[in-house]
């Protein structure tokens, strides 16, 4: 029953598009795209980091992000490295985004980290005492795309 519902969210939200021609670009093109679909449905995330389940619709686009990196020099190994590093930095960044949205709705008190960062010590971690008042709004922001390409750079580098 999970599988079909699985499925059928996959089959409605993602949408088999003109994939770029660059293979890079394919790659971040096919990622964000999952990223898009399991975004509006983040219990699903929970659901395939077991690594047992998975979507057969959703296929076509881990074979884009595959494809692409075969077609950047990597071997069919690296290629699936590639996409499962892919795939754990999206996984990661739903998981962490919706706990932290979670959080700031149901509460409006101060979080420990907050209460942490107000009292850091300039002289031992000066850095991010200098950057205390600006942490949260910073690790709010969505940055998943840039983050995404930087991944992809940096395993399409390796060749």
């Amino acid at each position: 029953m999970l599988v079909l519902l699985l499925d059928d969210h996959t089959a409605r939200t993602l949408r088999r598009t003109g994939m770029p021609a660059e293979p890079r670009e394919r790659i971040v093109t096919a990622a964000a795209a999952i990223h898009r679909a399991l975004a509006d449905c983040p219990w699903i995330v929970e659901v395939l980091t077991a690594d047992d389940l998975m979507s057969a619709a959703a296929l076509w686009f881990v074979e884009q992000i595959v494809d692409g990196f075969v077609a950047c020099g990597l071997t069919h190994e690296r290629a699936v490295h590639g996409y499962r590093a892919i795939w754990y930095y999206t996984a990661g960044e739903i998981v962490v985004r919706t706990a932290a949205d979670r959080r700031r709705a149901d509460d409006d008190r101060p979080t420990y980290r907050e209460q942490v960062f107000t009292d850091l010590a300039p002289g031992e971690l000066p850095r991010l005492a200098e950057l205390a008042d600006a942490w949260g709004p910073l690790t709010a922001e969505d940055t998943y795309l840039d983050g995404l390409r930087a991944l992809v750079g940096g395993l399409t580098a390796r060749g």
